[in-house]
């Protein structure tokens, strides 16, 4: 099956270089787009006490998931269509991104680490409302 557009969830660590990789081997001969998400982190998990700080941690980290992202793209031999950023419920915003942007294959990874927990937890959820394929891919 030719795919047109494929959506790779990701998260800042190595494994997603592999993942972002098999996802242009699936959209290379069709010439499909790849667009990436990946959750941002919650400061207000990390510490409730540093009120004050919070607004400056959260931009921090927001800047460094945007670099995480450019690097991952850069570090491919193919275009990346659209990067975002989510927070909160993984299955929801991979089923609003895809009918918004029509795609037709969103690519998740399976490893122990905490976002990929999350998205493996998110696996049913995404499978039940994505309304697409979905390719979990052990790492």
């Amino acid at each position: 099956m030719a795919y047109s557009h494929l959506l790779v969830a990701v998260a800042p660590t190595p494994e997603s270089h592999a993942l972002l990789r098999k996802a242009v081997d699936i959209a290379r001969p069709t010439q499909a787009r790849v667009s990436l998400i990946t959750l941002a982190t919650d400061p207000e998990m990390y510490n409730q006490l540093a009120a004050p700080m919070l607004e400056s941690l959260r931009e921090l980290m927001q800047e460094e998931t945007q670099h995480f992202l450019r690097s991952l793209a850069e570090a491919v031999d193919y275009p990346i269509w659209k990067a975002q950023i989510a927070s909160g419920e993984l299955g929801e915003h991979i089923s609003a991104f895809s009918k918004k942007h029509q795609v037709d294959l969103v690519i998740c990874g399976n490893h122990n680490q905490s976002f990929f927990s999350r998205a493996t937890c998110a696996a049913k959820s995404i499978v039940g409302n994505s309304g697409v394929d979905v390719l979990l891919v052990t790492l």
